[in-house]
């Protein structure tokens, strides 16, 4: 009994490192997502644009597109704006949810920095954000032409993670599905 009592702490310590050496092989951008090959929320949700006109998600059916979770107060979605504005200039459909943010601030903010978006969910509360399952900003999604969600990145889109992106929507505008 007293050699268990004297080894207890050593094994409990090694379990505890395993575990902990395994999460260090977990990539942070996969979390995963209930939502993936499923529509969309419904949602009836004011645009940032125009108080007046509330959006819901058929708004954003029609062509594959990616849906991006942002905020004025988030560095990390200023650091990925540019690549935004970029993946618009290549003719790629980009809708917005400005998540828990003021609305003058966030026009601002797309007067200063450029527009990126179509359209631009005003989400003040994080509502539809929580009935997507947003960790945070930035996160963005894979949209079929139908509104089924067929991806989820979370964190930045730089030109790496594009990389990844762009094979999935051409994939979904060539009609071929995500493989």
């Amino acid at each position: 009994m007293r050699r268990f009592i004297l080894f207890a702490p050593l094994a409990i310590f090694l379990v505890l490192g395993v575990f902990l050496y395994q999460g260090l092989q977990l990539d942070p951008t996969k979390l995963p997502s209930a939502l993936i090959d499923k529509p969309l929320p419904a949602f009836k949700i004011s645009s940032l644009y125009d108080e007046s006109r509330v959006l819901t998600e058929a708004d954003l059916q029609g062509k594959p597109a990616l849906l991006n979770v942002w905020a004025t107060w988030c560095p990390s979605c200023k650091e990925e704006h540019a690549q935004l504005n970029r993946i618009k200039e290549e003719g790629y459909t980009i809708y917005g949810v400005n998540y828990k943010d003021d609305r003058g601030k966030a026009k601002e903010w797309l007067r200063r920095y450029l527009d990126p978006y179509s359209e631009n969910i005003y989400d003040e509360n994080g509502t539809f954000g929580l009935d997507l399952g947003v960790y945070g900003a930035p996160e963005t999604y894979v949209l079929d032409a139908k509104g089924v969600i067929r991806y989820k990145h979370v964190g930045v889109v730089d030109e790496r993670v594009w990389a990844q992106l762009k094979p999935i929507l051409q994939q979904l505008e060539s009609g071929s599905g995500v493989q």
